[in-house]
């Protein structure tokens, strides 16, 4: 199931990277210029127009699905390795920076999970099986 959409995945990667590497290019960076959030961008596009055409089937769909949402996660850890490097290199004002940041929000989160507003949801009610109907094994 996974295995589906990986090809349509490699292929906005690459297409992404070459658009990324052109602005570099174009901008007078010796950078890819968001190529991988340009990649994101087409994989989401070549889903729909794939989905509205019907050119996709359901395994490929749980693939592509599955390939974008490990895609994010892999693309935040890689930006934020660049810039503990970069706050790094960058003296003890960014470290500082850094480390309020990180202190601002712990305290928000606090000061928010202490001030007891609202009233909790209620529970969730167990479906009724009086319409259920048997789904085999394939999920179809």
């Amino acid at each position: 199931m996974i295995i589906y959409g990986v090809a349509l995945l490699a292929v906005c990667t690459l297409a992404g990277v070459i658009v990324g590497d052109f602005l570099g290019v174009l901008l007078g960076v010796k950078s890819n210029v968001g190529g991988v959030g340009i990649a994101m961008i087409l994989l989401i596009c070549a889903r729909l127009y794939m989905h509205r055409k019907g050119g996709m089937s359901k395994e490929c769909e749980f693939g592509v699905g599955f390939w974008g949402a490990m895609y994010i996660p892999v693309v935040v850890a890689m930006a934020a390795q660049q810039n503990v490097v970069t706050a790094l290199h960058g003296g003890p004002v960014a470290l500082l920076g850094a480390v309020g940041a990180v202190l601002v929000c712990g305290l928000t989160i606090a000061l928010i999970s202490r001030s007891h507003r609202g009233e909790p949801l209620p529970p969730l009610e167990a479906p009724t099986t009086q319409n259920a109907q048997a789904v085999p094994a394939g999920g179809r």
